[in-house]
């Protein structure tokens, strides 16, 4: 590192945050996407949305067959 580098107002922690806070992108596959695009912008809604609501479903149905 330089020495001309000063650090001396620098902020610890500016950019940190929490790995709870992060939020992780899911890529589809191209053919699950667009389909489920399609009814996003059938029902007006968002594809986050939807896909939140088809596997919150999902959960539930698993853990039916868990119990």
């Amino acid at each position: 590192m330089r020495k001309e580098y000063d650090f001396s107002k620098a902020e610890q922690g500016k950019f940190y945050r929490p790995v709870e806070e992060l939020e992780i992108p899911i890529y589809l596959d191209k053919r699950v996407k667009e389909f489920f695009s399609k009814k996003a912008l059938d029902k007006n809604i968002e594809l986050d949305k939807v896909i939140n609501i088809i596997l919150s479903k999902e959960m539930e149905i698993l853990k039916e067959i868990e119990a």
